[in-house]
């Protein structure tokens, strides 16, 4: 007799570029196979984690494909607002084609109170709260016929509907019961991208836009010994870069401890390492062995400087220990990241304009990260919404829209005067992905057309299922007498991989009428919706599905109308690296962007672009170089892996 398989999956934050995809790391699907294996249900069940290097490149089509091959029994879900929607697609697409198997879902948007997701098809049970032990009991009830229903936290689909959550579970199980998904095999150890390590569960803080406070305030935690043996372990794995999940690392009673017992894991400083503390209590001494054991970069929330504010969201604190405590860690060489929230009750736009004024007098602007709230599921602040006068979004992000005092436009206006005094985008773009389609690659990642002599093949290739992030390149020289044909093709990709992010590249041998760029961002608005085009809606232009124009070698086109272009899309213009560099301060800014082809091997060339130029302005055409540049330039990590 065959065995059950249980796939588990876990879909990244939509990547930076299309060569990198830093931070996916599916350590809740690796704990919920850790659980599997520790209660002995792997005697009876196959359990698999799907790997990021699948997870980070496969398009919605092929990873659909690849999952349903074997018509697994079970799928498991982890649900986050980046991937929530997404995941409910993949779940739907591999039903479709596996109507056996049972699709499980869990994670932070599994709650009670998130009507927008409840209200989605494509899943049978949902968990709410930590999974661990919930799948492992949901399981043992499914193979053995009976019925889960009514078990803690889980709600289950009938023919009428889902039925309502069992009881909230108690989550009492100590941290130390489950050993470390890298540790057990489940999840790579990937030197180009952090190890994820929990040393606690649970938070003091009652901050009433987390998640935390709601689910368990009591700390759970693993010994600094338990801390000390993980952490050595993924270094001897390879791990370079650890960051630590706890809510606020410098809560626990003997962070001393822990700090010393990291600095016996990490007696050479090999890896660094990083986590969120908050700023009382913390001293000049923990700042100093901080830095010693490896901290090189930590974050602090600072929120709001209104002390109304802070009290009203039971934050606590105040904003002079803020630039207390970074003022220590500055001095021992700690970067760091300091969060402004715009859009929390109480605040109004001079509060957001004075945090500004609060970075920009302690020089913590280059650290800031300033965004709009988002109202998240099971938190204090949801729940309290409607009594609270906050009208937010009930789609992933969940994103604040107005409050009692701060309307829509406030928080737009909030948003552009902290991106321009700062002098920076405060919501990176996905970079454009425009290598060359050659050599191929698996999933397909760069599709070429030509409207005015593509055969039928041609144009079912196309359309053809691909990756995560692809380019679509119309070449030609009249595109605007066949927008028809470019439209349809448009359609055809956005159909087949809905959640990928889409370059349109048109690369002209001949000016068009700038119409032809409007009538593809028309099309493209028809994209589905998506975390990440809500995020930027403030915007007021899609983000991951965009127009882009590369002008090729040769091509002479009046230099008004490649202004004009300018004005509506990014230009990239095909160049050698020399002459890139001879250009770099330029590039994007009186000139169009470069698109570097041929060798790059001017040591002396690349330094000038690197020190002169945009990076963000400057792509190549060869595979290789443009992943050279994303990890070396723009500090992507994983890029090309």
């Amino acid at each position: 007799m065959s065995r059950a398989k249980l796939r588990l999956v876990q879909l990244p934050v939509p990547p930076p570029a299309a060569l990198a995809a830093t931070g996916n790391v599916p350590l809740a699907a690796g704990c919920l196979g850790v659980a599997a294996r520790v209660h002995g249900l792997t005697d009876r069940i196959d359990v698999d984690v799907v790997a990021p290097s699948i997870t980070d490149r496969y398009g919605d089509t092929r990873l659909a494909e690849l999952i349903a091959a074997d018509e697994p029994e079970f799928l498991g879900l982890s649900l986050y607002l980046w991937n929530m929607e997404r995941s409910l697609h993949l779940a739907r697409e591999v039903k479709r084609r596996s109507p056996r198997t049972r699709v499980l879902i869990g994670g932070p948007e599994v709650s009670p109170d998130n009507g927008f997701l409840l209200e989605q098809q494509g899943f049978d049970l949902a968990v709410s709260g930590e999974g661990e032990e919930a799948l492992v009991e949901v399981l043992e009830h499914v193979l053995a016929g009976r019925d889960p229903a009514g078990l803690g936290g889980v709600a289950v689909r009938t023919p009428t509907g889902l039925t309502p959550f069992g009881p909230p579970r108690a989550a009492l199980f100590p941290l130390s019961s489950y050993g470390s998904p890298y540790l057990e095999g489940l999840v790579p150890v990937e030197p180009e991208r952090s190890a994820y390590v929990e040393g606690a569960r649970g938070c003091r803080s009652k901050c009433t836009f987390c998640f935390y406070p709601k689910v368990q305030s009591a700390l759970r935690l693993l010994s600094p010994a338990q801390v000390e043996a993980v952490v050595t372990g993924l270094r001897e794995r390879g791990a370079k870069e650890i960051s630590f999940l706890d809510p606020t690392f410098n809560h626990r009673p003997d962070f001393e401890l822990v700090l010393e017992a990291l600095g016996r894991a990490n007696p050479d400083r090999s890896m660094s390492f990083f986590a969120e503390v908050r700023p009382e209590g913390l001293s000049a001494a923990h700042a100093a062995m901080l830095k010693k054991v490896g901290f090189d970069k930590l974050e602090i929330g600072l929120q709001s400087v209104s002390a109304k504010t802070l009290k009203r969201v039971q934050r606590g604190g105040n904003p002079a220990m803020v630039a207390a405590a970074a003022k220590m860690l500055r001095e021992q060489g700690v970067d760091l990241l300091i969060d402004l929230m715009v859009g929390l009750p109480g605040d109004v736009s001079e509060d957001v304009s004075k945090g500004v004024d609060f970075l920009e007098k302690h020089d913590l602007g280059q650290f800031a990260q300033v965004f709009a709230l988002y109202v998240l599921p099971g938190t204090a602040m949801r729940e309290s919404a409607a009594r609270d006068g906050l009208i937010f979004e009930r789609e992933p992000p969940y994103r604040i829209i107005r409050t009692e005092t701060m309307s829509e436009q406030d928080i737009a206006e909030s948003l552009a005067s902290a991106e321009e005094r700062l002098g920076r985008r405060l919501d990176a773009l996905p970079r454009p992905h425009l290598v060359a389609a050659t050599p191929p690659v698996e999933p397909p990642d760069v599709f070429q057309l030509s409207p005015e002599k593509a055969s039928g093949a041609e144009r079912a290739a196309a359309a053809r299922p691909g990756a995560q992030h692809c380019a679509l390149w119309f070449e030609g020289e009249d595109l605007f007498s066949h927008h028809a044909a470019l439209l349809s093709a448009i359609d055809a990709r956005l159909a087949v991989d809905p959640y990928a992010t889409l370059d349109v590249v048109l690369a002209p041998t001949d000016v068009f009428p700038l119409e032809l760029l409007a009538m593809v961002r028309a099309r493209l608005d028809t994209a589905t919706p998506s975390y990440e085009t809500r995020s930027r809606a403030h915007r007021g232009v899609a983000q991951s599905q965009r127009v882009t124009v590369v002008l090729g070698r040769g091509v002479d086109v009046p230099e008004d109308w490649v202004d004009a272009v300018r004005e509506e899309a990014p230009v990239f213009r095909d160049q050698s690296l020399q002459q890139a560099a001879r250009d770099a301060a330029q590039l994007g800014v009186e000139l169009p962007c470069a698109r570097i082809v041929g060798p790059a091997t001017d040591a002396a060339a690349r330094a000038k672009l690197v020190a002169e130029a945009d990076p963000e302005c400057v792509v190549f055409a060869e595979r290789a170089l443009e992943a050279d540049w994303q990890r070396h330039t723009l500090g992507y990590g994983d890029a090309g892996n």
